[in-house]
């Protein structure tokens, strides 16, 4: 496999019924972690840490920073933040698959020097079961 672009990796919230990209962003990153239950006692082999499997809470973390572009994702955006709505995402790796589940935002930060663009970053987290599936 080559390498593949870093624009190509997309970042989309649902909107009615069709999946929008979020307009604007420059940067993406998705990032998954599971916690883990040690179950470490006084027979453990050598005393050292057992875990485990399958015991631990999972999760994953959406963030992305980019160029304010006022479009129908940057209102479909805000709009969620201010509410707390949980949506759905996806975001679509090239050449590999989407990720596609239910995510809170919990920031949403914009910023603007007075010789500059108005910028953004945003922040979410898993709220329940993801799926993927193979482009």
């Amino acid at each position: 496999m080559v390498a593949q672009k870093g624009k190509d990796l997309l970042l989309k919230v649902l909107d009615g019924s069709t999946y929008i990209t979020v307009a604007g962003l420059r940067s993406k990153r998705l990032a998954f972690n599971a916690e883990t239950v040690d179950v470490t006692d006084g027979e453990s082999a050598g005393r050292w840490r057992e875990l485990l499997a399958g015991a631990g809470v999972q999760r994953a973390s959406l963030s992305g920073a980019g160029l304010f572009k006022d479009q129908a994702s940057d209102a479909r955006v805000r709009t969620a933040f201010f509410a707390g709505e949980i949506l759905s995402w996806q975001v679509v790796i090239p050449d590999f698959g989407t990720v596609t589940g239910l995510f809170q935002i919990t920031a949403l930060e914009y910023a603007g020097a007075h010789d500059g663009e108005v910028t953004f970053e945003l922040a979410l987290e898993s709220a329940g079961q993801l799926s993927f599936g193979a482009l």
